[in-house]
């Protein structure tokens, strides 16, 4: 298994595609240990290197993750298979605003890490289906350091994806719903839990 991660690393630097950071997984697999996460919603599988390093921290967690680029679903598919993992993670090949999941279904940790300039409709929609005592993780809060420093930003793609996280960042700040907790680990990461 520690090979095929290696391997996935590596692929993930060639062909540009984003992987979580190895700080904030380490977290996230401490917290489902911790907090005996049993049943885990990943917003944006990529190549599957996040749902299979959480797949891995227990014996009994099971792991759902969407992904809608049919590039990075094969090679996600692909990379559960070859890591044995296939058992434990269903990869869901579509758009995560456009899926409707059964009403019945609920989880103990959804981990947002998908297109920025979603967080909050990603949020919104699936918020319904954490359990009552579950969590919503949320990465790239930071974004590389440029989240708080917009206004300094000449305007583009970059300005503007960043005002969106920071407005997630102001949406989870203010939100009558949830607490939630920032940590300043990897690029970023957001923990929000129901009020009490």
């Amino acid at each position: 298994m520690k090979e095929n991660i290696i391997e996935m690393e590596k692929y993930a630097i060639e062909h540009n595609v984003p992987i979580i950071e190895k700080k904030s997984i380490a977290f996230i697999m401490r917290y489902i240990k911790e907090h005996n996460v049993l049943n885990i919603l990943e917003i944006g599988s990529a190549i599957g290197y996040s749902a299979i390093l959480m797949a891995s921290s227990t014996k009994d967690v099971m792991v759902t993750t969407i992904e809608r680029d049919e590039t990075r679903y094969m090679e996600c598919l692909k990379n559960v298979k070859k890591c044995g993992m296939d058992k434990k993670i269903n990869v869901v090949f579509q758009d995560a605003l456009e899926l409707n999941l059964s009403d019945e279904l609920r989880y103990d940790l959804i981990f947002i890490d998908a297109a920025k300039g979603q967080y909050i409709k990603f949020f919104e929609k699936y918020k319904n289906f954490l359990n009552p005592s579950g969590v919503i993780i949320t990465d790239n809060l930071k974004f590389h350091g440029y989240v708080g420093e917009s206004a300094k930003l000449d305007k583009g793609n970059l300005k503007s994806l960043v005002e969106k996280i920071e407005s997630y960042v102001d949406f989870l700040k203010n939100n009558n719903e949830f607490d939630t907790v920032f940590k300043d680990i990897g690029d970023g990461l957001s923990i929000s839990t129901w009020k009490q």
